[in-house]
């Protein structure tokens, strides 16, 4: 069962989300998957090559870069933000197997660094995601809200960049549970409340988090940050955009991506008592 592209745009109005929508095959995400692990098993040994795949497994590995581009993805997010699309980021959120690691109550623009919310993040499902894999869970219409407070915790177990939580109170039992099937797919505002819980399983949990935003966007700092044209066309130039990767994890992507982490962490942690987070850290 997946919702309609028709009906897309009046629920994400609505709610600030919109889930499921089936985005690939169980057999396409296997394989995505199966690349991932290959990928981290060739780079178990260099800890600021592992770090890069996690964050920018797009840049990196093609099948990560077809997933970016995908049909059914693409037109879900235009319903909402138009023909014309860049991909910000399209990091990995992994829960290993039986592990404490959450993600705390809080809205994605918060330290992006964007000038504008046009943004609609596809979460796609690389294996079940659900209540006992810790699934995410949505506040319905929070997004009507503009960014409230954060505050920092670098919490070991959390794995947001900061760490950061919302400072207002959350009622949890607000919250809806995103149930996904492998290769399903929810598609979420960035300034919705949301969480999720640890991962209670015998197999880890994983979230690919692509960030569709429009071309008109730019970081406010007037960082020239990576992005990937999907569809449509980018008449402002105001990031420095890329295609797909020359190959299977080359040193040419490696030193791109190197890069463009060098500034975002400079983004991500303005203000910031440290650097060491969990995601965009040097190794």
């Amino acid at each position: 069962m997946s919702v309609s592209i028709e009906t897309i745009e009046d629920i994400y109005s609505r709610d600030g989300f919109v889930f499921p929508i089936n985005a690939i095959t169980e057999t396409e995400a296997k394989k995505i998957r199966e690349d991932l692990e290959k990928a981290e098993d060739q780079t178990a040994n260099d800890p600021a090559k592992l770090a890069l795949i996690r964050s920018y497994p797009d840049r990196l590995i093609p099948s990560f870069d077809q997933l970016i581009r995908n049909e059914n993805l693409i037109k879900a997010v235009e319903q909402i933000l138009g023909p014309d699309l860049l991909v910000w980021s399209g990091g990995l959120f992994i829960k290993e197997a039986n592990t404490p690691h959450v993600v705390s109550w809080h809205q994605d623009l918060t330290y992006w660094g964007l000038d504008d919310a046009e943004e609609v993040t596809a979460w796609v499902a690389l294996c079940p995601s659900n209540l006992q894999s810790g699934c995410m869970r949505f506040v319905p219409g929070s997004h009507k809200d503009q960014l409230v407070p954060h505050k920092d915790t670098f919490n070991e177990n959390n794995l947001l960049t900061r760490g950061q939580e919302i400072v207002v109170d959350v009622d949890d039992s607000d919250g809806v549970d995103v149930i996904l099937e492998t290769g399903q797919a929810s598609l979420h505002h960035g300034h919705l409340f949301h969480a999720s819980g640890p991962n209670t399983t015998s197999d880890r949990r994983i979230g690919v988090a692509i960030r569709y935003i429009k071309p008109s966007m730019k970081q406010r700092n007037g960082s020239d940050t990576l992005v990937s044209l999907v569809a449509g066309r980018d008449d402002y130039k105001h990031f420095t955009s890329v295609g797909s990767p020359e190959g299977w994890l080359t040193g040419a992507d490696f030193e791109r991506c190197a890069a463009d982490s060098d500034l975002k962490r400079s983004i991500l942690f303005e203000g910031a008592d440290s650097n060491t987070g969990q995601r965009y850290r040097k190794s």
